[in-house]
């Protein structure tokens, strides 16, 4: 990948996409991931974005973007409208939380979700030392933090478990290096390829 020099989440996810696919970003912010895709991985789609100076930004940057509220739900697109839905490092910001993945694995084959992981080492040691934590993932102080949900994977994981999405691949990230000695603990990020179970 000759651009990915941006977020390091959006190479791993951009590994998951296959050329000329139909994408939808949800959450997209400016507008960055898609644009990515599309030069590289010549995909078509759209971005959902709520903030006018982000949907401005994605505009500029060639991305079709449509504004409107996510907590809505999808309604406005039809099942298996797309190929991979994508809702990168955004998920702790939705209330509605099982609505939105089910809509996600409604209009999509697939579902990637990445998220920052709440129960990372450094935040249980803020946590256990009274405050709340802020890194470079949860980089907002408590009072004037758009995140409205603090889960570790442990608890995405279950949540999947018990609402019967499938995890077809996760990978966990400290500092933008793979984790595998217990994610729960070690890791800031989770990245999830999801599905439908048969």
């Amino acid at each position: 990948m000759s651009r990915m020099n941006s977020r390091f989440d959006f190479l791993h996810i951009a590994r998951w996409i296959n050329a000329g696919e139909w994408v939808l970003d949800l959450g997209c912010g400016d507008g960055a991931l898609l644009s990515l895709l599309q030069k590289e991985k010549k995909v078509r789609g759209y971005g959902i974005e709520l903030e006018p100076a982000n949907v401005a930004s994605c505009i500029r940057n060639g991305v079709n973007v449509l504004q409107f509220d996510l907590e809505r739900g999808l309604s406005g697109f039809e099942d298996d409208s797309f190929d991979h839905v994508i809702m990168s490092l955004s998920l702790q910001t939705v209330r509605h939380t099982v609505p939105i993945l089910k809509e996600m694995l409604r209009v999509g084959q697939e579902a990637v979700v990445s998220f920052p992981n709440f129960g990372y080492r450094p935040h249980r040691e803020a946590i256990a030392a009274g405050r709340m934590p802020v890194s470079r993932h949860l980089p907002y102080q408590w009072f004037n933090s758009p995140n409205v949900r603090f889960f570790t994977i442990a608890d995405f994981e279950a949540l999947c478990a018990d609402e019967g999405i499938a995890i077809h691949e996760r990978l966990a990230f400290a500092e933008g290096t793979p984790v595998t000695d217990d994610p729960n603990l070690n890791a800031e990020v989770a990245l999830y390829r999801l599905g439908r179970l048969p």
